[in-house]
């Protein structure tokens, strides 16, 4: 699937002579910490998402920027970013704690993802205190399910309505009160950018514009200050620099993630609590410019990763001295 995404990307850019180091980075990034997360999950399932967890938390407190472009702050800033990143970092720890056996370090662990939420409170991000409550929130009803399939259905729902509703709002297709309150949360500016994003899908909806020509094709990014020419919205990205396909590839990624996780050998508690994390991560991108950060793609495929690993199973130490002990002849 990321093969695809790649190969999507490099076509549109030919044709379109776009700019795809942006896209393969991310892919990269998603793939190295899939397989990073796979081989941690593996040996250590317990402590290598809890140290996940606090090397995020740790970067967005200590990283005054999580971008290489530390002056592209206005408007809109890199809030998406330190939102994303703290949403993995709870949904880490939570999975951490379903992990765990003790019930002291179970309660630690998710005591833990309740100050993640409480850091995202204390660095103005709303947003991040909002959905990392709510990844709280779903890990611990998580565990009162038995059959994860429910479960990983409500997290595609979610997804898709998140995505219809950005969707509808970039053409103005919802009540004008809605309209006007949207505008007042999510600011004007990021909606002149979800506008200009459907006008050059709706122009060239087969293949784009190509990777990277948003910022100089939208009239308000080349007309903002310091802009990152992005339209912060990862469907509405992709949409107007790859077209169909490359929106078609971006759900079929989410979709087979989602899959993973259903055919993941782990517990359905740390399935559903990886997969909401991930969850609050396609709203916050839906909404914001967080997947143009290597970080959180990073961060993103270590945690899907981590979540549909198969834990090495600990060999018995009487079966370890037999093994060892040479069979004699009969």
């Amino acid at each position: 699937m990321l093969g695809a995404c790649a190969t999507w990307s490099l076509v549109t850019a030919t044709v379109q002579d776009g700019r795809p180091e942006g896209v393969l980075l991310a892919i990269l990034a998603v793939a190295a910490g899939y397989a990073a997360g796979r081989i941690g999950g593996a040996l250590l399932p317990v402590l290598a998402p809890c140290a996940a967890a606090l090397a995020g938390v740790a970067l967005t407190v200590t990283l005054p920027h999580l971008g290489p472009d530390p002056d592209i702050v206005p408007p809109l800033g890199q809030a998406g970013a330190t939102a994303a990143l703290l949403t993995l970092s709870a949904g880490a720890a939570c999975c951490a704690a379903w992990a765990a056996t003790a019930p002291a370090l179970r309660l630690t662990l998710r005591l833990l993802a309740a100050g993640i939420a409480v850091t995202a409170a204390a660095l103005g991000s709303t947003t991040g205190f909002v959905v990392c409550s709510a990844v709280l929130l779903c890990s611990l009803a998580a565990g009162r399910m038995h059959h994860r399939g429910l479960g990983i259905a409500g997290l595609a729902l979610t997804t898709a309505l998140v995505t219809g509703v950005t969707w509808a709002v970039a053409g103005s297709a919802v009540p004008d009160g809605l309209a006007a309150s949207l505008e007042g949360q999510l600011t004007g500016h990021r909606l002149d950018l979800w506008h200009d994003a459907l006008d050059l899908a709706q122009n060239d909806a087969a293949l784009g514009v190509g990777p990277g020509r948003f910022g100089e094709l939208s009239t308000t990014a080349t007309s903002t200050l310091l802009s990152d020419g992005k339209p912060h919205s990862a469907p509405l990205q992709q949409a107007a620099e790859q077209g169909v396909v490359g929106v078609v590839l971006l759900a079929a990624a989410f979709c087979w993630v989602l899959f993973a996780l259903w055919r993941a050998p782990r517990p359905t508690p740390v399935v559903l609590t990886a997969g909401a994390a991930l969850t609050g991560l396609a709203a916050i991108a839906a909404v914001g410019n967080a997947l143009s950060f290597t970080t959180v793609s990073v961060g993103a495929g270590l945690l899907a990763g981590l979540a549909t690993a198969r834990p090495i199973p600990e060999t018995p130490a009487a079966a370890v001295l037999l093994e060892a002990r040479p069979h004699r002849a009969a």
